[in-house]
């Protein structure tokens, strides 16, 4: 293969990531819009003490969501729509549900139940992914923790409202 042929074939590769992102995008637009006015209910909020500042936030999902798509697009890259791609659907599906049961609906028991399912998810996704992509497995190890630590801010302010 000639040196054009190759670097002719990265960007194309490269385009493939794209729709992950886009979803990714999708997920963390749709959650701004349910969580209009956020900010000023997490302040409202009775909050437990290990709860960061509101504008923490915006910067660790951003770069989580950087991470997830590219977590997605590498476990298709290498082993296509099988059970890793479906599992990484599966928790960007419950990711998406959790911003407007909690701050749309104020549902924050409904969206601790959803959490703790979307723990799951990511978890099952990483273990999936492992054979195929470990990779892919380690990018979704800090929103493990995140979603974890999320989930113990989430009863907290359950118990606490």
């Amino acid at each position: 293969m000639s040196a054009s042929t190759s670097s002719t074939r990265k960007p194309a590769a490269w385009l493939s990531l794209l729709p992950f992102l886009a979803a990714v995008a999708a997920v963390s637009i749709l959650g701004g819009l349910a969580a209009s006015g956020s900010s000023q209910t997490y302040r409202s909020l009775e909050l437990p003490p290990f709860a960061p500042p509101s504008w923490l936030f915006g910067p660790v999902w951003t770069v989580l969501y950087v991470m997830i798509g590219v977590a997605g697009w590498l476990v298709w890259r290498a082993a296509g729509a099988g059970p890793g791609l479906w599992a990484w659907i599966v928790q960007l599906l419950l990711n998406l549900a959790w911003t407007p049961l909690f701050f749309a609906s104020d549902r924050y028991g409904w969206a601790l139940v959803d959490i703790v399912v979307l723990w799951v998810a990511v978890l099952v996704t990483m273990v999936l992914a492992w054979p195929v992509s470990r990779s892919a497995a380690w990018l979704l190890a800090p929103y493990l923790a995140w979603v974890g630590y999320a989930t113990a801010l989430n009863a907290g302010i359950v118990v606490l409202n």
